[in-house]
């Protein structure tokens, strides 16, 4: 009985020992017939755009038409920073991700300035999965605009032409192409939701005619194109509203166009200014008591205080304060002009200002309406850019 319990004891261990050579042995096993594994699909590297198969609509095949022939022009950004270790010695360590486009073929790349903001590294992967070590060009921050440069590869990669935002609908369709949560190249949809939207630059600037969208948008699609039907690049996806709720921002193509073209051709923003110093304007509507005691006629605009000397607005004849008055026990300027528009833009606030004078560049012959005595004019005034400091 003990030698029959031995044998099949001995015959279940052998039948075990077969089975998992025949399962599990590798020599046995196909390539086929292994369990597939977790990895991030990419098309093979050169290989032609596939011709969008039959049965789809017509929204579909634009959908297909546009990412096979500008996917190719959207990188990702990693970026390294220097960091310390538990001893206090400096070690780079990987800070993030984000998106790009590329614009031209000398390989300049547009993305936003906080996704390269305090690299010390950066480091772009192409479609085919090769890295480029990227220097950057210039940067503008009042604007979160960044330009990159890479040795780009002379096959394989399309730019991705840059449109226009002048004449967007809201409800127009767009298309979003980044690389969300590092999985590269995803193409979402939706609609422009509404337009002239502003956001606050990380450095408190205002930025100004944003593109809301309800594309997804997600954290690594920063930088990254918002593209018409046509396939051009109407905006940069810059922020999201978090939470969850369907609202992204794009900075507008005639803005990308504007501060890109001075930083490829100089390397920094051409910057127009007027010549008011902060402290040489006071905001009427914030202390209406001042223009009642003044007898200005006017609760609106700014009044001039100081103007700076040689700038645009003391050339195009505007001018300050030339007395000091005692109003309710306040030694106050009196005698300025009282800006009330700039170019046809009413102004209340140096904000306000500022923002209408960063539409324009130098060189621009603008109107700057002021109120003096009683008399209103239109002053025309010939903008220059900031001085170098």
């Amino acid at each position: 009985m003990k030698n029959l319990i031995k044998v099949a004891f001995l015959s279940s261990v052998i039948t075990a020992a077969m089975v998992y050579v025949v399962l599990e042995w590798r020599p046995l096993r196909s390539e086929t017939s292994r369990p597939p594994g977790v990895s991030w699909a990419s098309a093979p590297e050169n290989s032609p755009a596939a011709a969008p198969p039959a049965g789809l609509g017509d929204e579909e095949r634009n959908n297909v038409e546009v990412y096979q022939k500008y996917s190719q022009g959207v990188v990702n950004i990693t970026t390294t920073t220097v960091g310390y270790d538990f001893f206090l010695r400096p070690v780079p360590m990987e800070s993030g991700t984000g998106s790009g486009a590329i614009i031209d073929t000398q390989g300049h790349i547009v993305t936003n300035f906080h996704v390269i903001r305090d690299a010390e590294r950066l480091e772009v992967t192409l479609p085919d999965k090769t890295k480029h070590i990227a220097k950057v060009v210039g940067d503008d921050p009042n604007n979160d605009l960044a330009v990159l440069q890479i040795d780009l590869p002379r096959a394989g990669v399309t730019p991705i032409p840059l449109g226009s935002s002048k004449g967007l609908q809201v409800g127009q369709k767009v298309l979003a192409i980044g690389n969300p949560y590092g999985l590269e190249r995803t193409l979402t949809t939706g609609i422009i939701s509404s337009l002239g939207r502003s956001i606050q630059a990380e450095n408190g600037r205002v930025i100004e005619d944003i593109i809301q969208t309800d594309a997804a948008i997600n954290p690594g699609n920063s930088g990254g194109p918002l593209l018409n039907r046509e396939g051009e690049i109407i905006g940069i996806n810059t922020a999201i509203v978090s939470g969850g709720t369907g609202i992204g921002f794009a900075i507008p193509a005639d803005t990308v166009r504007r501060i890109t073209g001075d930083l490829i051709t100089l390397g920094y923003v051409r910057r127009p200014y007027l010549g008011l110093p902060p402290r040489g304007v006071i905001a009427l509507m914030d202390v209406p008591w001042l223009a009642d005691g003044l007898r200005l006629g006017t609760n609106a605009g700014l009044l001039v205080v100081t103007v700076q000397p040689n700038s645009p607005a003391a050339v195009g004849g505007i001018r300050g304060a030339s007395q000091e008055v005692i109003i309710r026990n306040y030694r106050v300027p009196a005698g300025g002009d009282v800006i009330l528009a700039f170019h046809g833009k009413e102004v209340n606030s140096l904000q306000e200002l500022a923002r209408e004078i960063d539409r324009y560049k130098p060189g621009d012959r603008v109107t700057v309406t002021i109120l003096r005595g009683n008399r209103k004019m239109d002053l025309p005034i010939l903008l220059q850019e900031v001085p170098k400091q």
